[in-house]
């Protein structure tokens, strides 16, 4: 049992990109789901925003996972009705506690 499950309030879908034949020697580009992991969503704080803007970066959650859970940079989180793209995946100064992922929100389009 990881040392922060009581903490993980949600749970989310992890989709990852895929490449599938399609029948005439192309490729087919989409999403396939990988897995479903427990999760906290939570908002960066304004210092955070401040250092992300300046860097031009698009960070607009921070997602709290499980230390053994599988998602990488590129990959989809779903959760009920919204979307986050992962942009980073960081382990802590304490290894084997927790996994930090900075995500974009993603809307889809109409």
């Amino acid at each position: 049992m990881s040392r922060v499950d009581r903490l993980l309030n949600a749970t989310a879908e992890v989709w990852r990109s895929a490449r599938t034949p399609d029948g005439m020697g192309g490729w087919t580009d989409g999403w396939a789901r990988t897995s479903t992991v427990r999760a906290r969503l939570s908002q960066p704080s304004a210092a955070e925003r401040v250092v992300n803007d300046r860097a031009e970066a698009r960070l607009t959650h921070i997602v709290f996972l499980r230390d053994d859970a599988d998602v990488r940079r590129g990959d989809q989180l779903r959760t009920t009705g919204r979307t986050f793209r992962v942009l980073a995946v960081y382990e802590p100064s304490v290894p084997g506690s927790y996994l930090r992922a900075d995500c974009e929100a993603h809307q889809a389009s109409p």
